[in-house]
């Protein structure tokens, strides 16, 4: 279609669905989403808050008749795709098209209820088994999920109208590491995941996380069907994701997983104590690395756990292999085992096999550390399983200020473009910079930061959302206000998080607040948020491993290439939580002094929305006082 023709198209179905309107931004972006398409060039997008990218992206592309993946970053925006905007928009676009337009919705395994483990549930001698060291309540969860399997159709965790404890789900799915394929599994042809992905075969769009679109270019292009386009949403994460989906980790916690499947089939206590003794030492290796670098080629200690680690679990690989079972589900359970083991010898093997290319770190803590094996650059995947492969458009409402480099996409392959947002940032919003307050590693500043909380929280009459760079600093803040102001003072572990922004939504004059897991994801519009506190400008740990491996690559511009771009794509997220509608309006508060005195402020506050800028707290006071009278 001409690019003319799809924003005809686009306007056909802006006037026939609810509450839609036509935006210029979503025009400008499905002209470029179209051309994209005609000259085979890649895109990023960004499209401010409002702009209704979804639409955007997905009429141009589904008009041109390509076979579409949407990978997306957040479960909300994944289901929000799967339960509203694609049922809405399929019957005006088969009408409007003249054809059938088919779509689906592909998770991980471990998202689906296991056939094959419910029907081993089945006897009550194995069912005691599996059961036997879990509590009543677990045990009654279980039983409530083998009830549902007979209900539901497609047996996926996130159509249950309640929430299982892990442990339970656990009992009744199986994670990529354990299932051995539908070749070799009795239950295939009932599997809820084979179903999930043969619908997905025959359909026109897939939604999928972003998790598993790295899966599949870890695994060679082997897990999804075969697209002419994905479409990155919420790209300004793919970095983090991808590097994290093509790396590899050990780890006592997986050692013991490969214990658990053992005990659970062979009864030779030796190898599996032998092997609880190897996850323990293994950790204790470990342990003096925790979030540090592992230079490479490994410690001696390290290297010879991992070749102990290999060779005890090759060890229960041929003891499996030597059981000689006739019952069927016994022999789905050793060779759920075998799957399992050879998994982790497989990542063992990456580990022991770990180039220059790659970093080496420690993650987690003293109990519980894991090695990680990572790639210094994603780019090198990312050409191999897309670039090279497909056409790419990419979509945030904050693009990363040097995501082609970091990403491996070459500047002559794509084309970036800025649509800007609806919204009247001008006059309906205004960033302050609280440029008097001493800079974060200032001893006084705690108690300077939380007189400033104070204020600003007097004059938005509650309605905050005060987000936090650490822990630390939320809790410190949280206390002195529930002494301070008469406002429910609500913290983010207090609930899960839909349900706390529900309860602030609820709540007009409460305070919520938070840390960097609220940065974005929160859409709270109307009378419920007026201020966002943000206490720091987020810059990324000096000490993070990975991190400091790439910054050592990048040389002495680190900080420009690395931190400040990470900084302000941060920044800019978690501004974004204050506009969600035409009609909201408020401040963004920034309590950190270097966005007004650095000279990268300049550069973090490009990022941010066109607000009204000041220093002055008094113009904070006369603004919300305005918006307050307003109503």
């Amino acid at each position: 279609m001409r690019e003319r023709e799809i924003v005809e198209l686009l306007r056909k179905v802006t006037d026939t669905l609810p509450n839609t309107e036509e935006r210029q931004g979503q025009n400008d972006m499905a002209m470029a989403v179209s051309s994209a398409v005609n000259t085979n060039r890649h895109l990023i997008v960004q499209a401010g808050t409002g702009t209704g990218k979804t639409l955007g992206y997905l009429v141009p592309l589904i008009a041109s008749g390509k076979r579409i993946v949407v990978s997306t970053y957040t479960k909300a925006l994944q289901d929000q795709l799967a339960a509203h905007d694609l049922p809405q928009l399929i019957p005006i676009l088969e009408r409007e098209l003249d054809r059938t337009i088919t779509w689906s919705v592909l998770k991980g395994r471990n998202n689906y209820l296991c056939r094959q483990r419910l029907d081993e549930m089945e006897s009550p001698k194995q069912a005691k088994l599996d059961l036997d060291d879990t509590s009543a309540a677990v045990k009654a969860e279980v039983r409530k999920l083998i009830e549902w399997a007979d209900e539901t159709d497609i047996g996926d965790q996130g159509d249950l109208t309640w929430s299982p404890s892990d442990k339970a789900w656990r009992l009744v799915s199986v994670g990529s590491d354990e299932c051995p394929g539908a070749q070799r599994c009795p239950a295939a042809d009932r599997c809820f995941s084979e179903q999930a992905r043969a619908s997905a075969t025959l359909s026109d769009v897939v939604i999928v996380n972003t998790f598993i679109y790295g899966l599949h270019i870890a695994m060679n292009g082997e897990l999804l069907p075969e697209h002419d386009v994905v479409v990155f949403d919420e790209a300004h994460q793919l970095e983090d994701v991808i590097s994290n989906t093509v790396s590899t980790s050990v780890g006592s916690g997986r050692i013991n997983g490969v214990i658990t499947a053992l005990r659970a089939i062979i009864r030779e206590d030796s190898l599996t104590n032998a092997l609880q003794l190897l996850a323990h030492d293994f950790n204790a290796c470990l342990v003096p690395y925790v979030g540090k670098r592992v230079e490479l080629p490994f410690p001696p200690a390290i290297g010879a756990a991992l070749v102990d680690v290999r060779l005890k679990i090759d060890q229960a690989v041929q003891a499996l292999r030597a059981i000689d079972s006739k019952d069927e589900k016994a022999k789905q359970k050793i060779l759920r085992a075998q799957m399992l083991s050879n998994r982790v010898i497989d990542a063992v093997d990456m580990c022991l096999t770990a180039g220059k290319s790659q970093v080496a770190f420690v993650s987690g803590t003293v109990d519980r550390c894991s090695l990680e094996i990572a790639p210094l650059n994603v780019g090198p995947s990312m050409d191999a399983g897309v670039w090279s492969k497909r056409l790419a458009i990419l979509a945030s409402a904050t693009i990363p200020l040097a995501m082609p480099s970091r990403i491996g996409l070459d500047p002559e392959s794509v084309d970036i473009i800025d649509v800007g947002s609806p919204f009247d940032y001008e006059n309906t919003a205004m960033l302050y910079c609280a440029k008097h307050l001493p800079e974060p590693n200032d001893p006084r500043r705690d108690n300077t930061v939380h007189d400033e909380i104070e204020r600003l929280i007097k004059f938005a009459g509650g309605r905050t959302l005060a987000l936090f760079t650490t822990y630390r600093a939320m809790h410190l803040a949280a206390d002195e206000m529930e002494k301070r102001l008469p406002f429910n003072i609500m913290r983010q572990d207090q609930l899960p998080k839909m349900a706390l922004i529900n309860a602030f939504s609820d709540d007009e004059q409460s305070c919520l607040f938070a840390t960097a897991g609220f940065f974005q994801g929160v859409d709270v519009p109307g009378r419920a948020l007026s201020l966002v506190i943000i206490d720091k400008i987020p810059f990324p740990r000096p000490d993070d491993p990975l991190l400091s491996a790439r910054r050592d690559v990048v040389g002495k511009n680190w900080f420009n290439e690395i931190d400040i771009p990470l900084a302000a794509t941060a920044l800019a997220q978690a501004a974004g939580r204050l506009i969600r509608s035409q009609s909201d309006s408020g401040v963004v508060a920034i309590l950190d002094p270097r966005l007004a005195t650095k000279g990268y402020g300049k550069r973090l506050g490009s990022v941010l929305p066109p607000m009204k800028r000041t220093i002055e707290i008094q113009d904070v006071q006369s603004f919300l006082r305005q918006i307050l009278n307003a109503e």
